[in-house]
């Protein structure tokens, strides 16, 4: 049935939702990541671009910031809109700015539109400045910013997209079920455009932008958090580059009802058009999935091992620790739980996908893949 495929657009889950209670303690966050050229020696650079949006119904004058220790002592919690860009590789770096919501529209339906200032985020584009100086970085840690300065003017196609299915549904948003909700409308897209950081000029080529986007929202985040996804695959098999396929894993520790299930992730595999769907929540797949995550000397390395009904896929990911940073996020209560989220975006690695005949599994392709956006972190790290 069509309606079981997860490639299946949905503006409504992009959609704004911090509506009723998740308004008072809730955040909402569109992320973007892609890979650029540099316009002088045409090397690869990755970037993201995000759009946060937290506590909308707590909004004050002036942006409220929760690792502020005059709020934290006073119990506030935080409320703003936070533009937040950044790269990886050796200069990576997370810059932030923001917004009182007071100070901004946001289009309450689908499809999204956040616009405040010289800042702009919806389906199809994004535009945006943001500068931190050395000083301002120094003086405000409850930014939670490095310095740089970066703008970026683009347009976005999303081409293929992972819908969770129920777990996301509106009888389950509705009811709030989840701690945290997932919607990936374009895991593999492709962007156009430009970006200025510290100076440089890039070049945004759809072909070559690898690009990624997807949206989470509810009132806290998971741990362990988990997300491996890339669309730059070469097979093995051929030698040619996959170009209609896309990998997507994401989850870690869900809450439902603030009980924690088992570890827990969504994985699919959008193969040259067929879909490998190893999706917990989709009780008829009977999926079992097993994962780790090594820390060693100058590398982290994610083993990630799927079986349905169907199939088989293992991935092993590796990103040099060098090329990464811990991305900050603060939740809508006030707290940083996180303080070591591993965040990339040049990880390497391969996939193994194998189909089930009997009891034998027959190997469809090992894949390589690079371009590959990859985090994992655990409270109290």
């Amino acid at each position: 049935m069509a309606i079981d495929r997860f490639n299946r657009h949905s503006k409504r889950r992009d959609a704004f939702m911090l509506h009723g209670p998740l308004a008072h303690q809730g955040y909402d966050w569109w992320w973007h990541s892609f890979t650029a050229q540099d316009a002088l020696t045409g090397e690869d650079k990755p970037f993201f671009i995000e759009f946060f949006v937290c506590n909308p119904a707590l909004a004050e004058d002036d942006p409220v910031l929760g690792q502020l220790p005059k709020n934290k002592k006073e119990g506030k919690r935080p409320s703003y809109l936070m533009v937040k860009a950044g790269t990886w590789g050796e200069d990576a770096c997370q810059l932030h700015r923001f917004f009182s919501l007071k100070d901004v529209k946001i289009h309450g339906s689908a499809p999204y539109k956040i616009t405040t200032d010289d800042c702009f985020a919806s389906e199809s584009a994004l535009k945006g400045h943001i500068s931190v100086s050395k000083e301002a970085a120094a003086a405000f840690p409850e930014r939670m910013s490095d310095a740089g300065e970066i703008s970026f003017d683009l347009v976005i196609d999303k081409q293929i997209a992972f819908n969770v299915g129920y777990g996301a549904s509106k009888p389950l948003r509705d009811a709030e079920a989840f701690a945290m909700y997932w919607h990936a409308e374009g895991m593999k897209s492709a962007y156009g455009g430009t970006i200025t950081f510290n100076g440089r000029k890039y070049i945004v080529t759809p072909e070559k932008s690898y690009g990624y986007a997807d949206k989470n929202w509810g009132r806290d985040f998971t741990s362990p958090w988990v997300w491996l996804s890339s669309n730059c695959l070469v097979s093995k098999k051929t030698g040619k580059q996959l170009k209609n396929s896309v990998f997507d894993i994401g989850g870690g520790r869900p809450k439902i009802y603030f009980v924690p299930l088992d570890r827990r992730l969504l994985g699919v595999f959008y193969y040259e058009g067929k879909e490998y769907d190893f999706n917990f929540s989709k009780l008829h797949l009977r999926v079992n999935t097993e994962f780790s995550f090594e820390e060693k000397e100058d590398e982290v390395i994610w083993h990630v091992r799927q079986e349905n009904i169907k199939a088989v896929m293992e991935t092993e990911v590796h990103c040099l620790k060098k090329d990464m940073l811990f991305i900050n996020y603060e939740s809508p209560d006030g707290q940083k739980n996180h303080n070591h989220l591993w965040n990339g975006g040049n990880g390497w690695g391969t996939i193994k996908l194998y189909d089930k005949k009997g009891d034998e599994l027959v190997l469809v392709d090992e894949v390589e893949a690079t371009h590959i956006g990859c985090e994992y972190g655990e409270y109290g790290e």
